[in-house]
């Protein structure tokens, strides 16, 4: 086994919105398979795109009707093909989207189910008699409307569970045809050149065996997500979601070198435990979001750095993210000013590093006219602020009209964002200070120094808005130290004493000529200024 995710910088794709190569507005594979050159240029390794499944789209590709074909949206499964067989030319690996814990609800699995008590698919999904009093039959709650997770059918007389839309119903992975079917389509995947999967929101698959309450959330408050209003102790993350990890990671190893990657909103002790064992490994990479959801400040990040690197079991691979598809763009969270700092970190500590798309160029959420909203959790809690279209727009590719994602004349399924005349790949590229130089000089640095893939990684300190820590073996010629200024002031630092002496700023996030290192143990950092410095001997 190749380990090749370890080393990898995995690139993800939104499919809507990544490049129109048919002029309807909406972003397709073919599209993708157009923008491969980019991505080999920027230095990526892999691709993750989202769903490109058969769908109604009511949650744009995450209610799937076939998982074994492709949307004729997105195109054809003779698209899909290329797409691998162009990628793989380009020495890219192709990540896809794997959705376990629900179909739509005009999948035939569930069609048949839902058509008589009795019909042989009836325990594919989840069915319930009313509750005792009437109701549904416990107090779970939808993520999507904070409303009940059941659906009434008044055909058969019972209730569906649904933990997202009432389109979305769950599937019932306690069966052990509904195991066979949805492992057999990770085979059909692989067999056809897929080198991993993202399994969308896996630690939510097994319920509670007995479908116990979840208790009631006493920090919940009027104006907060309404699914917040019980703690899902029972709906995610439950004891034996390792089975499912199990069965996810034992099908993707009858094959070689393939990844799979869990998606998981926890603590970084509870992720680690989806490592798995040495003798029983589960996910190779569990998704680890704390970034996402947590404050850009210099002593947070370096805590986190610090625990993740404690609680990662020794078979185990970090990994870091710091924007995708689902919550604000970093350089939204963080400001502007910090965005390069962010990809400075992202790509020189240790774990697999996920890009998603656009951020690259330093690209923000785009605010959305109440009249182009398109995403269902928007349109069903309006006001809350959980709508998902602004980190959903379209890429920029250059100065012409829609930004080069679409050809003009068409209307771009959400819109492009006031700034993308100057900010996109194309002025990006000719500005040899740009955030996508940088971004790009960082990756073609991964690669020629060694000790940022599989360096040692030690927090040195994390104070004073200052976060300091090294890759490698400090005593040796070629390790690294990393300094993140996290304020809009400018700081002077006392470098630590291996680099003191005989050290090169190899990058600054300025991409400027910054000054060669004194022989000094001071170190001045302009405000939100990174630098990444080599020992040299």
């Amino acid at each position: 086994m190749s380990d090749w995710w370890k080393k990898a910088v995995i690139y993800h794709i939104y499919p809507r919105s990544f490049m129109d190569a048919n002029g309807d507005g909406i972003g397709d594979l073919k599209g993708i398979r157009k923008r491969l050159d980019y991505l080999k240029w920027l230095g990526a390794d892999a691709i993750w795109i989202s769903p490109v499944y058969p769908s109604p789209m009511a949650d744009f590709g995450y209610d799937v009707t076939d998982h074994c074909d492709i949307d004729p949206i997105f195109g054809s499964i003779a698209d899909m093909d290329a797409l691998i067989a162009h990628a793989h030319e380009r020495r890219l690996k192709v990540i896809l989207d794997f959705v376990p814990n629900h179909t739509s609800n005009e999948h035939p699995w569930f069609l048949e189910s839902k058509s008589s008590r009795d019909n042989p698919k009836r325990d594919w999904y989840y069915w319930k008699d009313p509750a005792p009093g009437g109701g549904p039959p416990n107090n779970w709650l939808s993520r999507f409307d904070g409303k009940s997770a059941w659906k009434w059918d008044e055909q058969t007389g019972q209730y569906y569970l649904h933990t997202f839309l009432e389109e979305q119903p769950d599937l019932n992975w306690r069966n052990p045809e509904v195991k066979s079917a949805m492992t057999d389509i990770l085979r059909f995947w692989f067999r056809r050149g897929v080198d991993g999967f993202r399994v969308d929101v896996s630690y939510r698959v097994m319920k509670h065996r007995d479908f116990a309450d979840n208790p009631v959330n006493p920090d919940w408050k009027p104006g907060m997500d309404p699914s917040f209003r019980v703690t899902e102790r029972n709906t995610k993350n439950t004891a034996d979601i390792h089975l499912f990890n199990r069965w996810i990671r034992e099908t993707a190893d009858e094959f070689e070198d393939k990844v799979t990657i869990g998606e998981m909103n926890l603590t970084l002790p509870e992720l680690a435990k989806h490592y798995g064992t040495a003798e029983k490994p589960e996910f190779h990479l569990p998704f680890n979001f704390r970034l996402i959801f947590s404050p850009w400040q210099a002593k947070n990040v370096g805590a986190l750095v610090s625990e993740f690197e404690a609680t990662v079991p020794a078979h185990g691979w970090p990994n870091w993210v710091l924007s995708n598809h689902d919550q604000p763009r970093f350089a939204t969270r963080a400001g502007k000013d910090q965005a390069r700092n962010g990809y400075l970190f992202l790509l020189t500590v240790r774990g697999t590093p996920t890009i998603y798309y656009g951020d690259e160029l330093g690209m923000e959420s785009v605010p959305i006219p109440a009249d182009k909203v398109q995403d269902p959790w928007e349109l069903l809690s309006p006001g809350l602020g959980l709508g998902r279209d602004p980190v959903r727009t379209p890429m920029r590719w250059d100065s012409g009209p829609n930004a080069g994602f679409s050809p003009a004349g068409t209307e771009p399924w959400l819109p492009v964002g006031a700034d993308a005349a100057q900010l996109n790949v194309a002025e990006s590229q000719k500005k040899p200070d740009s955030m996508l130089c940088m971004v790009k000089t960082l990756i073609d640095l991964r690669r020629t120094h060694k000790v940022l893939i599989d360096g040692a990684c030690t927090v040195l300190s994390a104070e004073d808005d200052i976060l300091q820590y090294t890759r490698g073996e400090t005593a040796k010629a070629g390790a690294m130290l990393i300094v993140l200024n996290f304020s809009n002031e400018p700081k002077t630092i006392t470098l630590p004493e291996a680099f003191q002496h005989g050290a090169e700023i190899l990058l600054t996030t300025r991409m400027d000529d910054s000054p060669a290192l004194a022989n000094t143990p001071q170190l001045s950092l302009r405000p939100n200024e990174g630098l990444l410095i080599r020992k040299t001997d």
